[in-house]
């Protein structure tokens, strides 16, 4: 049994959902109550408890050292992310101490200890970080990414603790001040800081915990999503806060290795409300022994929610049936769209009514730019189910847009702008990216490509992923299914995208990680592969098979096809028999 005991669900505070105007305002009064965080180990052991009382009280307490370290206010403070209570504190603290905190990733899979380094390094100089914090397992990386760049004031978190106490009286970040900043999760480019002050993310929480998730008296969360990533930052430490809702937290790290943690602790503790993207219920679906599932009771879970990456209506099917004899009901799942640029959330669908989808013929959406909605009952094999992701939130507005700008009708398929007061500010020092994405009139950009049906959304992909081969988009995720149906292959092993042909045409490229050697097999798989997208599109591809883990991810866990292609053009040129790749695809 736990010598601690986990901050209760049922909370004496009235409930108030993001009605504050700064997030310290927000803690002041969830430290009224009894509710928390309470932070488990990768045994599924309750390891920390950090009430939002003592909460408030250690952040006031270590933002007064902060003060005497001299920083002008509106300093950047870079904290390397962990989940876990010391990331809460600085956060908090910062707050308090009128800092701007900078959540950075602790995200070992980044690459090598150099790799780490220099991604660390990066973001240091890009965010003018003035100070930076990181726990133990990663102040050896934090020490060497700062230690160019003259960073004076660079600890762990006892390094600050042994601070002295300024006597200078705690002024929090004000409604109009930046409450933080959020590093988009480089999918396409290379990071970018985007600003949000306290009344954007204060607005987007009131939407999120009233009007998306509809918060109640006896909600609970639970979450294994990354502190450095805006689902898990805003979705998962702001919003329960401003509701004074409990969190129960796993480590993303041991959430990977065991994921049976995470239905776990949902049926121990009885939470209501838990997010992840597809990819994190494959990974729990598939781990899971069939014997297990009766220790579970999951009946308790009225939000499943899914974003931040392409919904795979399929995969999310199979996490019900395999969790149907735990209590798990597929009309808990809850579609969304969101992003960084809008604080995190945009629209939320329906609740109570599970995953809503909208049957489309593949061909009129990719090649003339118009969603047709097809028969219930067609066993046309080209049939794509889209999923709806409900209407925007209140006080914000959605059009799809055309190549020139030109607001689209519903069922047309263009480029999703988003108007409201969750959108950022701008990117941090980069008003040219900023001019890009963000119009005078406050439109932004989303780069993603989708289209509206009775108002509710539809994500289709995003505009840089596409592939255009003879003057047709082909969604990149489209050919990626066709590797992943295969024995062997899982979610997010293959990566497919174009690269210049021999006459400056583009080529196809699958990437696929294959975790067999025998020559006999890969043979196989590269014919196999090759034979289904000239059956599927109509066009060859090259096939490259690579090792497990080889693919890049993006700091929130993403597929990263931009970095896929780059490396995939540098092991071809370094190849001695580069041409073979025109020679397989012209075969």
């Amino acid at each position: 049994m736990d010598e601690l005991n986990a901050t209760p669900t049922e909370n004496t505070l009235s409930l108030r959902l993001g009605d504050f105007s700064t997030l310290a305002e927000a803690l002041d009064y969830a430290a009224a109550g009894q509710t928390g965080f309470n932070f488990y180990s990768g045994r599924g052991e309750l390891a920390c408890v950090l009430s939002y009382t003592l909460l408030r009280t250690q952040a006031r307490i270590l933002a007064g050292k902060l003060l005497s370290l001299g920083l002008p206010r509106g300093s950047h403070f870079a904290l390397i992310a962990e989940t876990d209570a010391e990331f809460v504190r600085f956060f908090f603290a910062c707050q308090y101490a009128g800092l701007v905190p900078v959540p950075l990733p602790a995200a070992l899979h980044l690459g090598g200890h150099q790799a780490i380094v220099e991604k660390m390094r990066g973001l240091l100089a890009a965010c003018g970080a003035s100070a930076a914090m990181a726990t133990l397992p990663f102040f050896d990386f934090l020490s060497e990414a700062a230690g160019r760049l003259q960073i004076t004031h660079v600890g762990c978190p006892d390094d600050f603790d042994r601070l002295p106490e300024s006597a200078a009286i705690l002024c929090p970040l004000g409604p109009t001040e930046t409450a933080y900043l959020q590093y988009t999760s480089g999918s396409t480019r290379f990071p970018r800081g985007v600003v949000i002050n306290q009344q954007t993310v204060m607005a987007n929480l009131a939407g999120i915990t009233e009007h998306g998730l509809c918060v109640r008296p006896g909600d609970r969360c639970t979450s294994w999503l990354p502190f450095y990533h805006d689902m898990g930052l805003v979705g998962f430490l702001l919003a329960p806060l401003v509701s004074q809702l409990s969190v129960d937290y796993l480590n993303t790290r041991d959430f990977a290795v065991r994921p049976r943690l995470w239905p776990a602790l949902i049926s121990r503790n009885r939470s209501t409300i838990s997010y992840s993207p597809t990819f994190g219920y494959a990974l729990c679906a598939r781990r899971m022994r069939p014997a297990d599932i009766a220790q579970y009771d999951l009946s308790s879970w009225r939000i499943a929610g899914t974003g931040a990456e392409p919904i795979r209506p399929d995969v999310l099917e199979g996490f019900a049936e395999v969790f149907a004899a735990a209590g798990f009901r597929s009309q808990a799942f809850v579609a969304s769209y969101g992003m960084a640029e809008c604080s995190l959330a945009i629209s939320f669908a329906p609740l109570n009514r599970g995953l809503e989808l909208d049957r489309i013929k593949s061909e009129d959406l990719v090649e003339k730019a118009l969603a047709v909605s097809a028969l219930s009952d067609s066993t046309d094999p080209n049939i794509k189910d889209m999923v709806f992701c409900g209407r925007v939130l209140p006080g914000h507005e959605l059009e799809v847009r055309d190549g020139q700008g030109r607001a689209l009708p519903e069922r047309h398929c263009g480029v999703l702008f988003v108007r409201g007061p969750s959108v950022m500010s701008g990117y941090l020092n980069d008003p040219q990216a900023t001019a890009e994405v963000l119009s005078c009139d406050g439109w932004l950009n989303t780069g993603d490509l989708g289209y509206l049906v009775d108002g509710q959304v539809v994500v289709t992909g995003r505009q840089k992923d596409l592939i255009i081969i003879n003057g047709r988009n082909i969604w990149p995720q489209d050919l990626e299914v066709l590797a992943e149906e295969l024995p062997g292959i899982r979610l997010r092993d293959a990566a497919a995208f174009s690269v210049p042909g021999v006459e400056g045409e583009e080529t196809v490229v699958l990437v696929v990680q294959f975790r067999y050697s025998g020559e006999t097999e890969r043979i196989l798989l590269i014919d196999s592969l090759r034979r289904r997208v000239r059956e599927e599109f109509g066009f060859d591809c090259f096939v490259e098979l690579v090792p497990p883990r080889t693919l890049p991810q993006t700091s929130s866990g993403k597929l990263s096809r931009t970095a896929a292609r780059k490396s995939f053009l540098e092991r071809q040129h370094q190849a001695p028999n580069f041409p073979l790749l025109l020679q397989q695809t012209g075969s």
